[in-house]
């Protein structure tokens, strides 16, 4: 197919499936309600485009190549469940802490209507701040009662985990007795910061299932990342990606990017997922999508078939280089080393993302209160001269975190 041809034929499938076209497709279209068995049985049968699936590691489970991200209140947002698996998007991404648990309580609200939908669902949640193994028994407990169900696909037994150090032989053999007992199939854990360090640690554990991690055009550039993400994917261990869209503080740089992305038939966000997708070590990315429009968008942009260019993944690259100064890539032990007496200031980092760049502001405020009184004393009067000195992105450290206790305290 010429250049010419593919880009109508884009231009034509972002229109028949794109954030209005997908729209105006599920009016037309009638599937019957799960709970409903005295529903015609043809209008069961999904008319809707499917997200294609990969297989996730060794498991040999496919799961969506788009994740459903759920950070935020599942209870009153129903409708995002229901397309999402209209849409093939099986694969649902949770924790214990998100939404203050109305994540969780959400999925299942929604199983307890449709019990048949559970056996089409891969559903991962977390041990959301566990710090000890009766911590990490109590999450997983609460999470399965709260979505109605015997038994979670995939749990994260360590959430955030910023240190290999976590993937201690207690927590292997709770691990193997939780899949003894059927209550979790697979185990692995999750991180924001120093993934290349966390990641290099799993292949030679041996009992890591899967891992979610940081992985974004701006991170992958991190040859150290790199080097640890082949040795997950040549150990069989499921990789998925989040925070996919790296947002920065905007820049005049975003304009140049967006258009250059508009011009070739994608919005910015789209091309972000897909240059994420073209890494087929990855089995499948998770993004928070808290409303209609993000689903279509999303699955309009895995849905099509045309490959980033090497000219588009170089424009990725500049981009990431000039607007660096403003991310905050994770590598939390720099700051560690160059700050021994002040913990935290990662977790500050990623708060004041999740604020600036997210709109997640309940989040930011939440996660930032849990800190103690005394850090954030210790935040306010630091030197980060020596971190700013150190940090590969070259960030005004002092002046985020001075930034972060205004808005969040």
């Amino acid at each position: 197919m010429n250049d010419k041809q593919n880009k109508i034929d884009r231009r034509n499938f972002l229109k028949t499936v794109g954030a209005t076209g997908l729209a105006s497709a599920f009016a037309r279209v009638t599937i019957a309600e799960p709970n409903k068995p005295d529903a015609p049985a043809k209008n069961q049968e999904s008319k809707f485009p499917q997200v294609p699936k990969r297989k996730l590691g060794k498991t040999g489970v496919e799961v969506s190549s788009l994740a459903l991200g759920t950070i935020f209140d599942l209870a009153e947002n129903q409708i995002i469940l229901r397309r999402s698996l209209q849409l093939g998007v099986n694969y649902w991404d949770t924790a214990n802490n998100y939404a203050n648990g109305q994540s969780e309580i959400g999925i299942g609200k929604f199983l307890e209507k449709n019990p048949d939908a559970r056996k089409k669902l891969f559903i991962v949640s977390k041990a959301s701040g566990a710090k000890t193994i009766a911590e990490v028994e109590q999450r997983l407990q609460t999470s399965l009662e709260r979505m109605k169900t015997d038994y979670i696909d995939l749990y994260y037994g360590v959430h955030v985990m910023s240190s290999p150090d976590s993937l201690t032989d207690e927590l292997k053999q709770w691990a193997e007795k939780a899949k003894k007992r059927g209550v979790i199939k697979f185990f692995g854990f999750s991180s924001h910061s120093n993934m290349a360090e966390c990641l290099a640690a799993a292949p030679g554990l041996g009992w890591i299932d899967a891992a979610l991690v940081t992985y974004n055009f701006r991170v992958m550039q991190d040859k150290k990342l790199q080097a640890a993400v082949e040795a997950c994917h040549k150990a069989g261990i499921g990789l998925t990606a989040m925070k996919t869209q790296g947002k920065p503080i905007e820049t005049e740089d975003d304009k140049k990017l967006t258009d250059h992305f508009l011009q070739k038939g994608f919005t910015e966000g789209q091309a972000k997922i897909k240059v994420v997708l073209e890494d087929r070590r990855f089995s499948s990315l998770a993004v928070r999508m808290e409303n209609i429009a993000l689903v279509n968008s999303n699955v309009a942009a895995v849905l099509d078939k045309t490959k980033l260019s090497q000219a588009d993944k170089d424009i990725f690259k500049q981009y990431a280089d000039s607007t660096c100064t403003g991310y905050c890539a994770g590598c939390a032990n720099i700051c560690n080393s160059a700050l021994p007496d002040t913990p935290y200031v990662s977790e500050v980092m990623r708060y004041l993302m999740y604020y600036n760049s997210y709109g997640d502001r309940d989040r930011a405020r939440e996660l930032f209160a849990q800190m103690p009184d005394s850090i954030k004393k210790k935040l306010l009067n630091t030197d980060y001269k020596v971190a700013e000195a150190r940090c590969p992105q070259h960030l005004p450290i002092g002046k985020y975190v001075a930034q972060a206790l205004s808005k969040l305290a």
